[in-house]
């Protein structure tokens, strides 16, 4: 008798990793993402203030699964950050496998007025969020309550809707 297909909700996935510090936080996106696309999300949202090192944009790894995720209907991957000055020079790989996917990547810049309130997380739509709540210790939490994704998404909603379109794809000089 074989067994039942699991439903995305029900994929099995590995315990929340711990964020003790800054080395901590890459393997703990990573894990948020592998786990929202294994919990079939539509929709993973990044925030920063200007995605530093420690986010693991130029992995591999990570862009193929995204680009994987990505060519599934409906599926959209949001950044928001106060700028992406630095962007290019700290993630090439992603800024260029990034030209594939334009029409599924929305990144947002921020108002000038809320970009100090901005945390640095990951969420997705279902029930994952990865969260450096001590930016000085670089300790975190990495949860799989959709309470907590809640509660963090509602805030990053709230600058999403005032924020512009930011980080084109390519850059017209004249």
């Amino acid at each position: 008798m074989s067994e039942p297909a699991q439903t995305p909700s029900s994929a099995p996935s590995s315990a929340p990793p711990a964020i003790a510090g800054p080395e901590d936080f890459a393997p703990a996106i990573r894990w948020g993402v592998q786990t929202a696309i294994a919990d079939g999300a539509r929709c993973i949202t990044a925030v920063d203030i200007a995605f530093g090192e420690n986010w693991p944009w130029d992995d591999a790894a990570l862009l193929s699964a995204l680009a994987g995720w990505l060519r599934l209907p409906q599926r959209r991957l949001v950044l928001l950050a106060a700028g992406y000055d630095d962007f290019a020079r700290l993630h090439p790989r992603f800024v260029v496998w990034r030209r594939d996917w334009s029409h599924a990547i929305s990144p947002f810049v921020a108002p000038e007025e809320l970009t100090g309130t901005l945390p640095t997380l990951l969420l997705d739509d279902r029930r994952v969020s990865v969260v450096r709540l001590d930016p000085v210790q670089g300790r975190g939490r990495a949860s799989l309550e959709p309470r907590t994704r809640l509660h963090w998404h509602d805030p990053v909603d709230a600058v999403l809707q005032r924020s512009s379109p930011g980080f084109p794809v390519t850059t017209l000089g004249l």
